[in-house]
């Protein structure tokens, strides 16, 4: 495993969700009946987001790795993070979203967030290499 590959692809994913959240945070909230006023900003969720990070860049270079030698490139990243947006992150969002209640436009705007982060970091992974 190339381990700065998956550091890096967790750092770029990370900046990415800031940026990402940072401009739709508002539509977000709302969407996920968060009142602004009681928000209280605490470092533990981003701590636990960017560990969730390096654990699926860890994971992703290890699939886009079992492609195999001369395999491992930014246009091979990019599909394989399409691929598992699509088969993992977008289905089990949308499912957790139905049975809690929240509508599809939440479901839109955190599916979008993932799809985002797992192009990235195939992006990054297949750029730097496994």
């Amino acid at each position: 495993m190339n381990y700065l590959a998956i550091l890096a692809a967790a750092i770029a994913a990370f900046a990415f969700g800031g940026a990402y959240y940072g401009l739709l945070g508002k539509p977000w909230m709302k969407a996920a009946r968060i009142n602004p006023d009681q928000v209280h900003m605490s470092p533990a969720p981003f701590i636990s987001s960017f560990i969730a990070e390096l654990v699926m860049a860890w994971v992703l270079a290890g699939i886009i790795g079992h492609l195999g030698t001369g395999q491992v490139t930014v246009w091979n990243g990019l599909v394989s993070g399409a691929f598992v947006w699509l088969g993992f992150m977008a289905t089990t969002i949308a499912v957790n979203h139905r049975y809690q209640g929240f509508g599809w436009y939440l479901t839109l705007i955190d599916a979008g967030h993932w799809l985002g982060v797992a192009l990235i970091m195939g992006a990054v992974i297949g750029w730097f290499g496994v």
